[in-house]
């Protein structure tokens, strides 16, 4: 069997600076921060019959100790950081890639020793081409030289549960995952399909490398997934973030919390 749990690390306002601020809706108000989109981050962790999964690695948030905040959630439901043994990167972003490394007195390493980082070797690249800021190439000097990286080109498989799709549309290089054991079938679509909402908008979104093509990509993942049961993972989610299909009165389907 597998089960997924939210690594849930917090809500956030982002506007043209690219920063996330945390916004809490209890006190903050959205007025206050105008031009922003407000999101929240989701790394997810699942358990497989191959070990532990997790997919993408947050922010990077810290405790007030150092600790990141990914170690604790892990850690509330039972598990050892070392435990995870597979860290499958939907593409490089700041906000998915701040937690593959663990900084300690300014001294980076990474934060997942007995994992395989599985990520597309072309968004390797474009990570250290400088052509966007969101990515933080210091955090990818650990990772290269850990010897947890494994480049991947194109789709394939990781093992007989995991498989791995090169989509294109957030970034050029951003790929998808299929966590699926036959029975029970996880789809991670990282920022190409985000939140529940932009599959029934049919929008194209105006911060993707090809916003026609993701907007094309969710609707082929919600026609294919939605009739066979697929459990969506949304990692910016701001209602469910772990979602199934469940069919209405016109034999149309809509999403909700997976229990």
């Amino acid at each position: 069997m597998l089960q997924a749990y939210s690594l849930f690390e917090g809500s956030f306002s982002v506007d043209v600076s690219k920063k996330f601020i945390p916004f809490d809706p209890a006190v903050d108000s959205k007025n206050d921060r105008p031009a922003s989109m407000f999101i929240q981050v989701h790394p997810f962790l699942i358990e497989t019959a191959n070990g532990l999964v997790l997919c993408d690695t947050g922010l990077g948030l810290t405790n007030s100790d150092g600790k990141l905040l990914l170690y604790e959630n892990i850690e509330k439901l039972g598990y050892s950081p070392k435990d995870v043994k597979y860290v499958l990167m939907s593409h490089l972003h700041k906000d998915h890639a701040g937690g593959m490394v663990s900084f300690t007195d300014q001294v980076g390493r990474i934060a997942f020793p007995e994992a395989e980082y599985i990520v597309q070797r072309g968004e390797w690249e474009d990570a250290y081409s400088g052509i966007n800021s969101s990515y933080r190439t210091e955090i990818f000097d650990v990772v290269q030289r850990s010897g947890n990286l494994n480049l991947v080109e194109g789709d394939g498989k990781v093992n007989e549960e995991v498989e791995y799709c090169l989509s294109g549309g957030h970034t050029q290089h951003h790929q998808t995952f299929h966590i699926n054991n036959g029975k029970d079938h996880y789809f991670f679509g990282g920022d190409v399909l985000p939140e529940p909402e932009m599959i029934f908008q049919n929008q194209s979104a105006k911060y993707d490398y090809d916003g026609h093509l993701s907007r094309k990509l969710r609707q082929e993942y919600w026609e294919n997934g939605a009739p066979n049961d697929w459990i969506y993972l949304f990692y910016h989610a701001t209602s469910i973030a772990i979602g199934k299909p469940t069919m209405q009165f016109d034999r149309g389907f809509t999403v909700i919390e997976a229990k």
